[in-house]
């Protein structure tokens, strides 16, 4: 358990109206967030829902904006009431957006133009084409036609903030093919770009010849992942394929002549050739097998998480030291849970090296310390511990009297995720509050009650409980975001019905009238 003390709001706010932190701007914002997150924790802050609505195509959810209609309409949640922001022209089917990534001003780069220092969407049509769209206005501001020779589906960042990837559906070869012979020899395409401004890196093939049965491939700070059926993941330098294999530099915009046809880079009809075609093994940075592809890299120094690859190993996970793949201390976690969902750990993401380890009644956070008498190795340690709020000894014996009168007791245990006890659904983390928000669910009576935790980041200790109006039920898809002063839950039925539902910061209206007839 940490310090309780409280931070002094009328004090911190007296201390910035006198300038005390004027000459450092990040202190003014660290102190500005501070406050904020005294004001969600104290105890007569409420989280009223102020707007639901429902939807027949997927909602989706960025910075203060709520996206309807495949991002065709966005609607701020930032005012009092949300408000909508812009609403684009109705489009065919065919050129629908199928993926978005909100991109903002990095610090500290010289922009080319003003427009450039505001918020836009990079978005994805479902005609290859590549859109920079203002996220205040809905306005198209740069449009890049990628290609004709393949359909492109998802965005991802590999630098945050500063380099897409564009990936590709996966070419299949069909029954028919099989039987022929036929093989197909690319199996998906990664187109990469610099942001702000729009430049190309290159368009990369992934073949079949050089990388055999890929399952996936994906693109994540620099480093090619290759992922096969088997649960064998690779990496490999995406820079050092570049400088192999990069056939010819190519500039958006810049007239070009490829394979007998001439065109603009990045205009249609002409697109962007794939000018990174690997013809032979690129050099192996790393190798590992997991069940599922499950594979993940963090903390300080480097390690990764992987679950063994067999099937009865489900729910174990190995942690391990990237630069020699040696087991840490105390490396293998399993949580000792009998549950219809496994559980599920990953790296913080408040950078601190530390990790996540959710099961259905407790959240577990993990670091890495050094051995104290081998330096070069490192062990797993609690940093502390989240438990649901059940009550005890629930698995217990059952009675039942026979016709005879004779007593029979039987022993039965329930699931950890019994639908009847608390079980956390959601972990995520608010980096801007430094706070752990929890989801944990409890089925009451034919109906699922859900309500939303802050944690102390550094302790665990429970700040503040938020209970959620609507009613969750166990067998839809569900997110939750909390966002500064926003608590935003988005729900998907199995008949593909979007329902999202708002909250916003108020002070208790029972209490300020209370104070107002005090002062009174």
């Amino acid at each position: 358990m940490g310090p309780t003390q409280k931070p002094n709001v009328c004090r911190q706010l007296s201390r910035r109206a006198l300038g005390f932190f004027s000459r450092d701007a990040g202190v003014v914002q660290r102190t500005n967030l501070g406050i904020l997150r005294a004001l969600v924790c104290q105890e007569s802050t409420k989280f009223k829902n102020v707007w639901t609505t429902h939807s027949k195509s997927p909602i989706a959810y960025e910075r203060g904006r709520i996206y309807f209609d495949n991002y065709r309409c966005c609607v701020s949640s930032v005012a009092s009431e949300p408000r909508k922001l812009y609403e684009m022209p109705k489009c065919s089917k065919s050129e629908k957006i199928e993926d978005a990534l909100l991109w903002e001003c990095p610090v500290g780069e010289i922009l080319p133009n003003p427009s450039d220092y505001k918020s836009s969407l990079i978005a994805l049509t479902a005609h290859n084409w590549l859109f920079r769209i203002s996220a205040a206005t809905g306005k198209v501001l740069e449009k890049i036609y990628l290609a004709s020779y393949c359909k492109f589906r998802y965005l991802s960042w590999d630098t945050p903030q500063e380099v897409i990837a564009v990936k590709s559906a996966q070419n299949k070869c069909s029954a028919l093919a099989r039987q022929a012979g036929i093989q197909q020899p690319v199996l998906l395409y990664l187109a990469v770009f610099h942001v702000l401004p729009f430049s190309l890196i290159g368009i990369l093939e992934i073949n079949k010849k050089i990388f055999g049965n890929v399952t996936d491939a994906t693109l994540s700070h620099g480093i090619l992942i290759v992922m096969y059926s088997s649960g064998l993941v690779r990496l490999y330098s995406f820079q050092a394929i570049i400088e192999q294999f990069m056939q010819q530099k190519l500039d958006l915009g810049c007239a070009c002549r490829w394979g007998g046809t001439a065109g603009t880079v990045g205009e249609a009809p002409f697109g962007i050739p794939c000018n990174i075609k690997i013809t032979d093994s690129p050099p192996l940075l790393f190798e590992v097998s997991s069940l599922e592809n499950a594979f993940q890299i963090g903390g300080h120094p480097w390690h990764y998480i992987i679950t063994p690859n067999k099937k009865k190993q489900k729910g174990v996970f190995h942690i391990c030291a990237l630069k020699d793949n040696s087991l840490a201390k105390n490396g293998i976690q399993e949580m000792e849970c009998c549950s219809l969902e496994s559980d599920w750990i990953y790296f913080h993401p408040d950078a601190s090296g530390r990790i996540i380890h959710v099961g259905p009644n407790q959240v577990k956070v993990l670091k890495l310390n050094e051995v104290e008498d081998n330096s070069a190795q490192y062990q797993i340690s609690e940093d502390f511990v989240i438990l649901a709020n059940r009550e005890k000894n629930k698995n217990e014996n059952l009675f039942t009297v026979t016709a005879s009168g004779r007593v029979v007791k039987k022993n039965f245990n329930l699931l950890d995720d019994d639908p009847e006890q608390e079980t956390f659904k959601i972990v995520d983390y608010e980096d801007e509050l430094d706070l752990l928000s929890v989801v944990a669910v409890t089925q009451i009576d034919a109906e699922g009650k859900a309500h939303l935790d802050f944690h102390c980041n550094e302790y665990g200790t429970l700040l503040k409980s938020i209970p959620l109006v609507e009613s969750w039920d166990v067998t839809y898809s569900h997110e939750v975001y909390f966002d500064r002063d926003l608590v935003l839950h988005i729900e998907q039925t199995p008949s593909r019905v979007f329902s999202c539902y708002v909250y916003q910061m108020v002070c208790d209206p029972g209490e300020e009238e209370t104070t107002n007839r005090s002062c009174e």
